[in-house]
């Protein structure tokens, strides 16, 4: 349960640098080859074969977060975490949030609510064992949830979670729910679980993305960084943020036989990610996702 003592702690950790309601920063810990764009070039069965990147771009960030003195919640799979416990070790070590991506980053709307459960279930078991701490939160991979799985939020209740953060409310091809609420909510049929979706705007008549991922590369900083301000400003709203290790690493290997607008998708100015995302860590104010809305999960 988060306490007083950790609202407390969150007032605390904002103080310093810019003013403006504190935002959630976080992190989908997968590796290159994992990501919805590239699954028809690396289906699961070669996951094992590919060279893994996903620790030393996860550790880069480590050093990141660090150097800025922000803490952040890290969605990790439980693929990730079987083969690299000592990595989701140290991330709780650093004084950050360890949560569920599932297992295995295979969509929601593709399984069964058994296979659903089975997969919660499994990654949190295995994140518990490698963290030493309770997982609470979970993001569904590609977003893949909304009013077509009404299951979804029952079965992570059932499962022990407090928090989900897998909608995001705007229209794209691979996911997208923009006619979700913007701000936390309680899904019909749970008593507690919250649901925390990414940060978008509602301007002119649609929503516009402003939690990072494939548009905060896409979209010049300036643009980025406005949007997120624009949330703050709404209402004092506290933006959430994501984006994944693979971002910050132009030296990954390039897949020429993928599509062209997946190439593009994923490789998209990989190069200036990394110098992005530490002036977005001084210009606004960050802290994870547990303490950020722990008055909505008390």
């Amino acid at each position: 349960m988060f306490t007083a003592t950790s609202r407390t702690r969150l007032k605390a950790n904002a103080s310093n640098g810019p003013t403006g309601p504190v935002n959630a920063l976080t992190v989908d810990v997968e590796d290159y080859f994992q990501v919805q764009a590239l699954a028809g070039v690396f289906p699961i069965s070669t996951w094992d074969a590919c060279e893994p990147r996903v620790e030393r771009n996860t550790e880069r960030l480590l050093e990141i977060f660090s150097d800025a003195k922000v803490k952040a919640t890290f969605f990790a799979l439980g693929w990730v975490a079987e083969r690299f416990p000592q990595l989701i070790g140290h991330i709780a070590a650093e004084g950050h949030e360890v949560a569920s991506h599932g297992f295995a980053h295979q969509r929601v709307d593709g399984q069964s609510p058994r296979e659903f459960r089975s997969d919660v279930r499994r990654a949190r078991q295995v994140l518990e064992q490698a963290s030493g701490a309770a997982v609470r939160g979970y993001r569904a991979p590609t977003f893949s949830v909304g009013a077509h799985t009404p299951w979804v939020w029952r079965i992570l209740e059932e499962e022990g979670y407090a928090y989900s953060s897998s909608i995001y409310p705007v229209r794209r091809d691979l996911y997208g729910a923009p006619e979700a609420p913007l701000s936390p909510y309680r899904p019909a049929g749970v008593t507690q679980l919250v649901e925390a979706p990414i940060s978008a705007l509602r301007l002119a008549g649609r929503s516009w993305p402003c939690g990072g991922g494939g548009y905060f590369r896409l979209l010049p900083y300036p643009v980025s960084r406005a949007l997120l301000a624009g949330v703050n400003a709404d209402a004092g709203r506290r933006g959430i943020f994501y984006l994944h290790p693979w971002e910050i690493d132009p030296g990954q290997p390039h897949v020429r036989s993928a599509p062209l607008k997946s190439r593009v998708r994923h490789y998209l100015n990989l190069s200036r990610t990394e110098g992005r995302l530490q002036r977005l860590l001084r210009d606004l104010r960050w802290d994870r996702m547990d303490r950020v809305f722990a008055e909505e999960l008390a």
